[in-house]
Parts: structure tokens; sequence; C-alpha cells
């Protein structure tokens, strides 16, 4: 009798640990895509003016806020070695263009690049993302009746 009672003890226990290991999950998997909705209505709202050239943003543009438009990487690589080699003044160092300021700015305008392409699939996720969120929020509401 006390064995029994121990073994319904054991499993009711078993029972009751699987499924609180399966609502954190879902739990996790909820704040994970509650996350990325969270970053991608961000996005929409910081790179708003580049969202219109998401077709362009390829990872060989990149969005060029201050002049509201689209550059290619290759040429502005072009144009960052010849202001280099003029010496042009640089308004943001106060001096002229060296080598060094040209490809620090070369290695910022690739990571932007690679980050605004990011952005983009990030902002067209948005819809499958929310549609995901509510069908785990179903779930999570049914299995908890």
């Amino acid at each position: 009798m006390t064995r029994m009672l121990l073994a319904a003890i054991f499993t009711a226990l078993l029972l009751v640990l699987n499924t609180s290991i399966s609502l954190r999950a879902e739990d996790a998997a909820v704040c994970g895509i509650e996350g990325k909705i969270l970053d991608a209505r961000l996005a929409q709202q910081t790179f708003g003016g580049g969202l219109r050239h998401c077709a362009e943003l390829n990872g060989g543009n990149f969005y060029f806020q201050a002049r509201d438009r689209v550059l290619n990487l290759d040429d502005y690589h072009r144009s960052l070695n010849s202001l280099a080699l003029q010496a042009v003044f640089n308004p943001e160092t106060k001096r002229p263009w060296n080598q060094q300021d040209a490809d620090a700015r070369w290695e910022e305008v690739k990571k932007l690049a690679v980050s605004d392409r990011a952005k983009c699939a990030l902002v067209a996720s948005l819809p499958d993302l929310e549609k995901k969120l509510d069908e785990l929020q179903k779930q999570s509401a049914s299995s908890q009746k």
C-alpha cells in the first residue's frame, strides 16, 4: 500500500514537472518571437526611409540616410580612395582624408550594408512572426486548460 502511494505520488510529480518544463519551453519560444517582433517594429521606426529601398539593399548597396539615397559599395569605395589620394578636407576629422580614414569608413559602410539588408529582412518577416506568436499563444492557452 505504501509503495503504491509512493509510486502514485512520484508519477504525479513527474507529470507536473514534465508539464512545467513544456510550459517553460513554450514561454521561451513566445518570448523569443516577441523579442524579434519588437526588433522589427523598432527597425520600422528607425529605418523607415531605408525600407522603401529594400529591393536595392542586397548587401552590395547601403542606405545613406543623410541624403536619403542608396549608394553602391564599390562606387563608394572608389570615392573614398580618391578622397584619400587627393587629401580632400574631411569635415568629420577636421583634417584632410588619409588612407586610414578611408579604410575605417569603408569598414563601417560594409557593416552598414549587411545591417541594412538584415533590417529589411526582419521587417519583411514581421507578419509571419506575428502570425507565429498568435499560434503559440493559442496553443499555450489551450494546453493550460
